[in-house]
């Protein structure tokens, strides 16, 4: 690694507690070199000082860490398994459910859940939490307005309640917006809340090393209740689930013991 991008993750992780050792490199390094290019600086060291005069090019750096790629429902089928036998398994126990959106992007996948949860609870008694790393995809989704190819997968009666069409786009209703607590929260750092019934993570863990994967599914581990679920993305897999007192449930779902 040269000793360039070193002293930028360094100065970086000192500045705002993200640490860049723990994503992927070659993925990370091109992203970000890019953005730098972009903006005109000739090493990344450059490229951090002049963050660290413009908040607006701190951001636009955390919005070019991931690919904030998000759609209602994605993985439909998925999701099926979700509301056939995730959610009536812990009401079974409950009547209550805790859940979690992690790296929830522009929001689509908590209002997901949230709308889902309409068949089974009463709106007022909804909470989701939903977080991010990234404040400007948290604006977003607090916003709750998104393009027709958003929501193409959002049922027709959950369309027609809880939705209004503006100018060609679908903004969510009030209502189920209140159900979603969104809050700016940097996984691999930040302390997690306990007693999760149903945690998602399904956007991001594609861009971490193995080792900052295996952190973070023991954290998940210990944040989730007894019974409670883990529902991760299409293209991950938890290899010895047993280590963080999980099992397979279903294809991306796993239980805690």
């Amino acid at each position: 690694m040269d000793q360039d991008f070193v002293q930028f993750m360094g100065l970086f992780k000192k500045r705002t507690g993200i640490d860049l050792a723990l994503y992927k490199e070659n993925q990370m390094k091109r992203r970000l070199a890019n953005l730098k290019d972009k903006r005109g600086f000739g090493t990344f060291v450059d490229f951090y000082y002049a963050m660290e005069r413009s908040a607006e090019l701190l951001d636009e750096m955390l919005e070019h860490m991931t690919i904030n790629v998000s759609e209602f429902y994605r993985n439909a089928q998925r999701w099926s398994i979700m509301e056939k036998r995730v959610i009536p398994s812990v009401l079974q126990n409950n009547g209550r459910i805790k859940c979690w959106s992690a790296a929830c992007s522009t929001g689509e996948e908590p209002y997901s859940l949230a709308l889902m949860l309409t068949a089974f609870l009463s709106v007022k008694d909804i909470q989701v939490l939903a977080t991010d790393i990234d404040k400007s995809v948290l604006e977003k989704a607090r916003e709750g307005v998104y393009q027709a190819d958003s929501v193409k997968e959002v049922p027709k009666p959950y369309l027609d309640q809880y939705f209004t069409l503006r100018d060609r786009r679908y903004a969510v209703s009030e209502e189920i917006k209140r159900c979603v607590r969104f809050k700016q929260h940097n996984l691999l750092a930040d302390p997690y809340e306990s007693n999760f019934d149903l945690i998602l993570c399904r956007n991001v863990l594609i861009y971490f090393t193995d080792e900052a994967k295996e952190t973070l599914f023991e954290k998940f581990g210990k944040s989730l209740k007894k019974g409670g679920y883990l529902f991760i993305g299409g293209s991950e897999q938890i290899v010895h689930p047993q280590r963080y007192g999980l099992e397979p449930m279903d294809t991306f779902f796993y239980r805690k013991q």
